[in-house]
């Protein structure tokens, strides 16, 4: 009666055993694709270049901070008297030299205002040269008592007053002179015109800009570095501050005092070269050395494998078997500066590491030191 069942599982057990058979065989073939790989008979050790992992238990960090160029006198500049702006001349972006005219205002009712000035000096020049005369008339008279002391005080204290009212006349003369000279809005140092704050016809006030000065002698950068960046700063040094890609040398001229409740960052004051082409407000940077406390050691680039999951390898020089092989060590990337990495893991002091042509490495090969062998045969 069980005779049917055996039947029926007897191709069963048979394909059972054939597929362990097949799998025995693929990892059979398998490990001797890797025993091939690292010791294949006559296969001859492949040479490689290395470097030497030295440990260290800090690093510097570039840290870039950015600011802005800044004229080293900047002035909005306007009337210091009201009135109607009557000329303007010149435009924004001209140069102007110093006591260039800049603008002028309509001085005709200032004029009216000064005639009448000039006048009423003239008038009062007048009365006084007659009381002055009448005080000399007066003079021996009072003395021998043929006018009473009385009508000689009066005019002799006439006299006074209107002397007194003449150098009324003549500030007041003076005061409307200087506003007729400030009507003329001059440039006060050798700049270039920023912005033109007031066109012609418009009426101005007492001190309101009028344009804005930008001094084209000299230019600084100010630069917000982090207070404990500012502290190791060191004033008078020179440093490379990067301006339109190009690296330009500034002397520090000083660090504020203060922290910028915006950026939390206080401004160092570097001061550029002269006749450095730069213009007022373009953004100028400095890279700055911080030292990070971190053991590790620097590795090429070239020397790194990305592995699964943004693992990085790299491959190690190990003795095995008295033979000279490759293998990989896991390692973490702390920092990248230009063609190098600075990296902890498993490696140990004096490590040899593979520093080029790693893809061309699999792990266990054979290899050859190629620098220790250039050594050996010197």
């Amino acid at each position: 009666m069980n005779t049917l069942p055996l039947r029926r599982a007897g191709p069963s057990i048979i394909a059972l055993g054939a597929a362990l058979l097949g799998t025995a065989a693929i990892t059979s073939v398998l490990h001797a694709r890797v025993e091939d790989v690292t010791e294949r008979p006559g296969r001859g050790a492949m040479p490689v270049e290395t470097v030497v992992f030295e440990p260290q238990d800090s690093f510097l960090r570039e840290q870039t901070f950015l600011g802005v160029v800044k004229a080293a006198t900047r002035s909005d500049i306007g009337f210091e008297v009201e009135g109607v702006i009557a000329g303007v001349s010149v435009s924004e972006g001209a140069s102007v030299a110093a006591g260039d005219v800049l603008a002028r205002l309509d001085t005709r009712s200032l004029m009216a205002r000064r005639d009448a000035a000039s006048a009423s000096v003239a008038q009062v020049a007048a009365e006084l040269e007659l009381a002055r005369a009448r005080v000399a008339r007066q003079s021996p008279l009072a003395g021998s008592g043929a006018i009473s002391a009385q009508s000689f005080d009066d005019t002799r204290l006439g006299e006074k007053a209107l002397a007194a009212r003449l150098a009324a006349a003549r500030a007041e003369l003076k005061r409307l002179d200087i506003e007729l000279d400030k009507s003329t809005l001059r440039a006060p140092f050798a700049a270039r015109i920023g912005r033109q704050h007031l066109d012609q016809g418009s009426v101005t006030g007492r001190g309101a800009p009028m344009f804005t000065l930008i001094d084209t002698a000299a230019r600084e950068a100010q630069i917000g570095v982090t207070v404990e960046q500012a502290e190791a700063l060191e004033i008078g040094a020179e440093y490379r501050l990067t301006l339109r890609e190009h690296s330009v040398s500034a002397r520090l001229r000083a660090v504020r005092p203060d922290v910028s409740r915006v950026s939390l960052t206080a401004a160092a004051i570097f001061e550029l070269p002269d006749g450095l082409l730069s213009y007022d407000g373009e953004p100028v940077s400095v890279a700055l050395p911080r030292r990070i406390e971190q053991r590790g050691g620097w590795l090429p680039l070239s020397a790194l494998l990305e592995g699964d999951r943004g693992v990085w390898t790299v491959l190690a020089l190990r003795e095995r078997d008295s033979r000279t092989v490759a293998l990989r060590e896991v390692v973490e990337v702390l920092h990248v500066s230009g063609e190098r990495a600075y990296v902890r893991g498993t490696l140990k002091a004096r490590d040899r590491i593979v520093g080029d042509g790693v893809h061309r490495v699999a792990p266990g090969t054979r290899v050859l030191d190629a620098h220790s062998q250039q050594l050996a045969g010197a």
